[in-house]
């Protein structure tokens, strides 16, 4: 049974998700032809290989990149099941075409000459923010996905910890064919950049926090949250492990402003409250961010 979603043809949700794809397949294509591609960097992935073979036999990046991705989606239905909609194979084809039409444009001349490091991160921030806008539409990226799931089927290991598995490989890759120790290094700067751009993109770069209370003043802190605060809260029902003495705990989630604030009012009331807090990538429901705005969008 397939897992991404299906917008009916031509409607509003069709061309959101459409439009993500384009520009986010585009900004992917600049990432890589101006920032990473000329410096032989290899971030795993397809267009990791497409660099490899690129620098060795002048192979096109994204013509090696939509070359490796046919095959592997057909093989990932046929192990998967459709689990591959059009969107994912019409971004891969987008990213392929954008990387060699910029490539024929531009040429294989750094933007940022005799700067790899600055390279790194602004070629990160683009493939993050890219890969960012192509999975907001529900579509996956391919390639080395394709190949961790399926690693994942048959091993049992966690498709996160096969998806790192597949481009370590790919980097090594890299090293063993430029023989250059300084290429994996900046690799995994890439890597690490475009992961942390990536979930920036989905989750939002307003992090809101969750407050686990433990205090005897347990009503006031209630009430500051409710009626000063304006925000709701959930009471969990505890019991020391020290003296089981039982204990009132107050779940609850603010934005930064909010925990300053409340803290503010915890330190003034109850100076000995133990307090966690705990940071909340995203947060869905009343008087956060709405399941419709975040799935309707």
């Amino acid at each position: 049974m397939a897992f991404l979603s299906k917008e009916k043809v031509f409607s509003k949700k069709w061309f959101i998700s459409y439009s993500l794809i384009l520009v986010g397949s585009f900004v992917l294509a600049a990432g890589f032809v101006f920032f990473i591609t000329p410096y032989k960097i290899v971030p795993g992935g397809v267009y990791g290989i497409g660099i490899v073979l690129h620098h060795l036999i002048g192979a096109p990046v994204g013509l090696t990149g939509l070359i490796i991705n046919i095959p592997l989606t057909i093989i990932g239905i046929k192990v998967l099941g459709p689990r591959f909609g059009v969107k994912t194979i019409v971004g891969f084809i987008l990213a392929s075409l954008f990387i060699d039409l910029l490539s024929y444009w531009w040429g294989s001349v750094p933007l940022v000459e005799d700067d790899a490091l600055l390279s790194c991160i602004f070629g990160g921030v683009l493939i993050g923010l890219g890969l960012g806008l192509i999975f907001k539409s529900r579509a996956t990226s391919g390639g080395s996905d394709i190949i961790a799931m399926i690693m994942s089927k048959y091993t049992r290991v966690p498709v996160g910890q096969s998806l790192i598995i597949v481009d370590a490989i790919i980097v090594l890759f890299g090293l063993i064919s430029f023989g250059d120790w300084k290429i994996p290094l900046y690799s995994w700067i890439v890597i690490f950049i475009t992961g942390k751009v990536i979930d920036t993109v989905l989750e939002g770069i307003d992090y809101e926090k969750t407050l686990f209370i433990i205090s005897e003043q347990y009503e006031e802190i209630s009430k500051k949250i409710l009626v000063d605060i304006n925000r709701g809260g959930t009471f969990i029902e505890g019991k020391g492990m020290y003296n089981n003495e039982e204990k009132r705990i107050i779940f609850v989630n603010v934005n930064r402003r909010e925990m300053g604030i409340l803290q503010d009012y915890i330190n003034k009331i109850d100076p000995d409250a133990f307090v966690t807090v705990i940071n909340a990538n995203e947060i869905l429901g009343k008087g956060f961010k709405s399941f419709k705005d975040k799935f309707d969008k």
